[in-house]
């Protein structure tokens, strides 16, 4: 098990939070905390960077789910970047593809 690893940076467009490690149900709460310590103002995106992410489970995709209801409360948008083909496949399996915007990297943020 890796331990949860989050570090923010600020784009124009608003904060990105890269995540790396496991998110899973001892490490969503940390993701989750981290996402309501953002004030976001509307127009705003925050963009969940999963480049560095090796395991997610249901835990952590109800932390994303809690994170875009976050963003969607202040009027701003939330798109998940580099998405792994694993996680990128439960999504896609549960329809959360089409919840979530989903880009392939981190490029020009």
């Amino acid at each position: 098990m890796s331990p949860l690893d989050i570090t923010r940076r600020d784009a124009a467009t608003g904060p990105v939070l890269h995540v790396a490690g496991d998110l899973d149900y001892t490490h969503a709460p940390g993701l989750r905390h981290h996402v309501r310590q953002l004030t976001l103002t509307p127009g705003q995106c925050l963009v969940l960077d999963l480049s560095g992410l090796e395991f997610c489970d249901s835990s952590g995709i109800t932390a994303l789910l809690a994170a875009r209801q976050h963003v969607q409360a202040a009027d701003a948008a939330i798109v998940l970047a580099a998405v792994p083909s694993n996680l990128m496949r439960t999504l896609t399996l549960v329809g959360l593809d089409r919840v979530f915007t989903v880009v392939p990297g981190t490029d020009g943020l």
